[in-house]
């Protein structure tokens, strides 16, 4: 029973692409956990990964220790694990980086998927225990898979740049408005210096404001106030002011980039961090994900129901 998931032909999925592009495919299961494997493929390595997932669970039961239930929730966009009660994110695997997905085709509950992680770059055997749901949920994967790599072809990479120029101009924003909080306090601060003094009534004296002076009564000299060169006193015109730089017409009144998202494209010139995280999505859809259906062990997990 060994289903080689391509990409390339029709198939008849079990769910809307709506269901996977703007929600998700949420499933519950019992996480065995994960660990590190040399191969991103293979039914060898898998089966080795469940075998050792599967003694360390027996160990824990002894143990009096029980297996976690998760929640997977299954979209274009990944792989997330979740804890059912919290919906905390436990992990999240982006479909680009998931290569192999199986089943086992005896018992109908086990089933595993490799995953490259983001920050080791190692590659990590996902191992769960599912209520006869696991070729369902293989066949999600794959379905998510094909979807995900269908819109990364259409976007071109639209959709990374376009999510990064939104946190660029988040972050503009956020300095903006605490530069516009400044001003606020400065301009607040001006505005009660001026109409602090009032002017005196007729025939009386108006009173000197106290300002901080030395022993010869006069007014310290601070350095810190820049020094004004004076127009020469000889009659002469003063030189002419510097004309006024013109600004980058490429970015706005507030030095920022344009946003234009239809300026993306396959011939885009992106910046390094964009580059290479298109480079890593090329390089995994290219990759592709390979589904099967095996025998990973005939021992099954005891105390699973």
């Amino acid at each position: 029973m060994n289903r080689a998931f391509n990409r390339k032909r029709d198939k008849s999925w079990m769910h809307t692409p709506e269901a996977l592009a703007k929600h998700f495919i949420a499933y519950n299961a019992k996480f065995l956990g994960n660990t590190e494997v040399e191969q991103p493929k293979g039914t060898e390595i898998v089966k080795d990964a469940v075998r050792k997932l599967k003694f360390q669970r027996h160990i824990k039961k002894s143990e009096g220790q029980k297996i976690p239930k998760v929640e997977l929730q299954i979209s274009i966009y990944g792989v997330k694990i979740l804890d059912p009660k919290s919906k905390d994110v436990l992990h999240n695997c982006q479909l680009h980086r998931i290569s192999f997905c199986a089943d086992d085709k005896t018992d109908k509950r086990i089933f595993t998927f490799i995953c490259k992680d983001s920050e080791s770059n190692k590659h990590l055997c996902y191992v769960f225990d599912s209520e006869k749901c696991a070729e369902e949920i293989t066949l999600t994967i794959g379905q998510a898979f094909d979807l995900a790599y269908k819109k990364f072809l259409e976007s071109g990479g639209k959709d990374v740049e376009t999510r990064k120029q939104i946190g660029s101009l988040q972050k503009r924003i956020q300095e903006l408005e605490t530069e516009n909080s400044e001003l606020k306090k400065q301009l607040q601060n001006l505005e009660e210096q001026m109409t602090g003094p009032k002017l005196s009534p007729a025939g009386s004296v108006s009173a000197k404001p106290q300002t901080s002076t030395d022993i010869f009564d006069m007014i310290p000299f601070s350095p810190v106030e820049p020094l004004v060169p004076l127009p020469a006193s000889n009659g002469g015109t003063p030189p002419p002011a510097p004309p006024a730089q013109p600004g980058d017409p490429r970015k706005d009144l507030f030095g920022a980039e344009p946003f234009d998202p239809f300026i993306c494209g396959a011939d885009a010139n992106f910046p390094p961090d964009i580059q290479s995280k298109l480079d890593e999505m090329q390089e995994g859809f290219k990759m592709g994900l390979t589904l099967e259906g095996t025998v990973f062990s005939l021992d099954p997990l005891d105390g699973c129901c």
